[in-house]
């Protein structure tokens, strides 16, 4: 059984100290150890951004890509070996800036994985600058005058792209934070959690003590998670209160349940020996 000392490594850590992804950091390596699963099995991407270094952090198979591939390498690795348990790491200008396409068609799809976005609202590796769910009227060495744009909604974007795992979480309350990942791992299909993850550094706006005077559980006041339109309603919720917890749940075919040729195999451990192309490439000639 793993323990969260299995999950260490001896990287140093160089968040910002009072960071909000230490808060997503104990939370997923909790949530491992609660699900029980061995260390060879599971596989997380991250993109570029603060939330880039957790490949260095925990000991588990890790790939960092590019700025806003993060999706489409985690799609890679599940449809080619689905034993994994294959989790992205995006920040909120990797996933929801750059990566916002490669977001959508996921979600569409069902891939079978956890998306887990770190949205501190700004560009903290780069030394504060706007993202695409930074506040109207946020100011920013990009935007001296505030922002003028008008934040995405992830969560509402999730759910009218018909995604059957739409949830959002909080770094300042690691215990429920983990329990959603927990759910959203067990999921068969495409998971999604939007995480508040303050930057104490860059953002003077949405701090800890910001979002603790607004955040409240959806589950404690009876949200039914089957109700695709009051989710949606919920996902509009901004101000003076704030949701988190699953919006929405369902059980639905994965984009590999689709696919009867690689439904139940592992592509890694397919014999090619018999395999020839050659027809193909001279009808390409």
């Amino acid at each position: 059984m793993v323990t969260l000392e299995d999950l260490r490594t001896p990287k140093k850590n160089t968040w910002c100290p009072g960071c909000g992804n230490f808060g997503i950091l104990r939370a997923f390596t909790s949530a491992l150890v609660q699900l029980g699963v061995e260390k060879d099995q599971v596989v997380i991407v991250s993109g570029i951004g603060c939330h880039g270094k957790m490949v260095n952090y925990v000991d588990v198979n890790g790939f960092h890509g590019i700025h806003g591939r993060v999706l489409p390498l985690a799609t890679g690795i599940e449809l080619t070996k689905p034993s994994l348990t294959v989790v992205g790491f995006a920040g909120d200008a990797d996933c929801y800036d750059e990566g916002w396409g490669h977001f959508s068609h996921a979600i569409r799809r069902n891939i079978d994985m956890t998306l887990i976005v770190h949205d501190n609202m700004v560009l903290g590796l780069t030394t504060g600058q706007t993202t695409a769910t930074s506040q109207k009227g946020f100011k920013t060495k990009s935007t001296p005058h505030g922002s003028i744009a008008s934040p995405l909604n992830p969560v509402m974007h999730a759910l009218v792209s018909n995604g059957t795992f739409v949830a959002r979480g909080y770094s300042g309350d690691v215990k429920h934070l983990t329990s959603l990942i927990v759910e959203a791992i067990k999921h068969e299909g495409f998971s999604f959690i939007d995480v508040f993850q303050p930057c104490v550094t860059f953002n003077y706006l949405n701090t800890f003590d910001w979002y603790k005077a607004r955040v409240y559980k959806l589950q404690e006041e009876g949200h039914d998670v089957t109700d695709r339109q009051m989710a949606l309603k919920k996902s509009m919720e901004w101000g003076e209160r704030i949701p988190i917890g699953i919006f929405y749940q369902e059980e639905s075919p994965s984009y590999r349940e689709s696919l009867p040729q690689i439904k139940d195999i592992n592509l890694t451990e397919t014999s090619i020996e018999n395999i020839d192309i050659d027809p193909i490439l001279q009808s390409m000639t």
